[in-house]
């Protein structure tokens, strides 16, 4: 009879686990997490600066190993991400691990190039976390996708806002270091909670979905770009978006923060960024909501223009109340934009390469947003923080340009196909 009750209580937590609304949460405060450590160091940047004498480039460098490792992990990390859907539970537990180590890393090195081993470490934990995470939401909401998924980005969005905030706040009494040792600490704790909550996450479906081959996937994924051509498109518009966010953040803090700039004040300054994305915690999913009903594109184009136009209107009124009404705005657009560009790829590719594809595109985010950061710290060194939010805002403008002829499909097309135009 114990033996009874006890497989009767192990089948009820499973299926607790396996449930929609379970996966969704847990996977949403994961990305909080990773989320809410890493916007609180753009908080930190201005000290972290003062304690290593960096330059504007060197600034970009950070931003830059950001890219670069998040891009060489993703292209194999996503289909090795298909390959293994059986371990996605092992593989979230790794990330989340990883990310406590590089921060550890951050918070003790003693000079410049370990502070990049350990923004590296954390690049690769967040961007193995993403692959497995958004392929996970995309099978479990197929028809409600850019909402799962917008909401999935709220949990990012509510560590935005929580992070600076709270880091801005211990930074009066706390050196940066001692922050980052603090923040170090918890994803460790949390290595084997993430293990049991998600273990059972990806072992749904057909044996054979189940042990696909690097080889076999590697064909698959090459098949669905061939067959869609419209991928390469958003691919682009993904690519150019990476480009403007990556630059915009850290020279933002800068702005905020440098006593030659704004000369904010830590707690004034992570209340802004705050700000930022504390409005997205409310948009995001308004935005998503909509962008199922009435397409991708309808809320894409004004949200790009929207951001070209108020990354721009930073220059003649990036301060006192002009600046709070910018950032507010902006706070409508700048998050809720990636998790409907990752709707658009998902609705057209199958549930079998929907990893393998995201690995793609943060390749090609990559490809083209590494040295992004490092163009805007030689703008910010040589000219001036103008001529940074003027490039930032010209990247925004030209990915409008390409996002005017890329096709989507529309809403009605998604619910029919179940995986859009084939």
């Amino acid at each position: 009879m114990a033996e009874i009750d006890s497989h009767i209580n192990h089948q009820e937590i499973r299926g607790m686990r396996d449930s929609a609304p379970f996966i969704l949460t847990g996977l949403s405060l994961g990305h909080a997490i990773f989320h809410w450590f890493s916007q609180s160091f753009f908080v930190m940047l201005p000290e972290v600066v003062a304690t290593f004498g960096l330059s504007g480039l060197q600034v970009g460098a950070i931003s830059a190993t950001r890219e670069v490792v998040s891009g060489i992990i993703a292209l194999p990390g996503g289909v090795v991400t298909d390959t293994v859907r059986r371990h996605w539970g092992l593989v979230l537990a790794g990330c989340i691990g990883l990310f406590g180590v590089g921060w550890l890393i951050m918070g003790i090195s003693p000079v410049y190039p370990i502070l990049l081993l350990g923004m590296a470490a954390v690049a690769a934990a967040a961007a193995m976390w993403h692959l497995p995470a958004a392929a996970a939401l995309s099978q479990r909401f197929s028809d409600r996708r850019g909402s799962a998924l917008s909401i999935h980005g709220v949990g990012g969005n509510i560590g935005d806002v929580l992070g600076p905030a709270l880091t801005g706040v211990l930074l009066l009494t706390l050196s940066w270091r001692g922050v980052l040792s603090i923040y170090a600490v918890v994803p460790l704790l949390l290595i084997f909670i993430v293990f049991w909550a998600f273990r059972d996450i990806g072992r749904t479906g057909s044996p054979d979905r189940l042990s696909t081959g690097f080889r076999e996937q590697m064909s698959n994924t090459g098949k669905s770009f061939k067959d869609h051509p419209r991928l390469w498109g958003i691919m682009a518009v993904a690519g150019l978006r990476g480009m403007a966010s990556v630059a915009f953040l850290p020279f933002l803090a800068l702005y905020l923060g440098l006593d030659d700039e704004l000369g904010l004040n830590y707690a004034a300054l992570g209340l802004h960024i705050a700000l930022l994305v504390g409005v997205g915690v409310v948009a995001a999913p308004l935005v998503g909501y909509i962008s199922d009903r009435a397409g991708r594109k309808l809320v894409l184009i004004p949200e790009m223009l929207g951001l070209c136009a108020l990354t721009a209107l930073l220059v003649p009124f990036g301060e006192g109340i002009g600046l709070i009404i910018i950032l507010a705005f902006m706070g409508v657009f700048f998050f809720s934009d990636q998790p409907i560009l990752t709707a658009a790829a998902l609705d057209v590719v199958g549930e079998e390469v929907a990893a393998s594809t995201l690995g793609v595109f943060s390749f090609s985010r990559f490809v083209l947003a590494a040295a992004s950061p490092l163009i805007a710290g030689r703008l910010f060194d040589e000219v001036g923080i103008e001529s940074t939010f003027f490039y930032i805002s010209g990247i925004y403008l030209l990915a409008t340009v390409v996002l005017l002829v890329v096709p989507m499909s529309a809403p009605h097309s998604r619910s029919e196909n179940g995986d859009g135009d084939k």
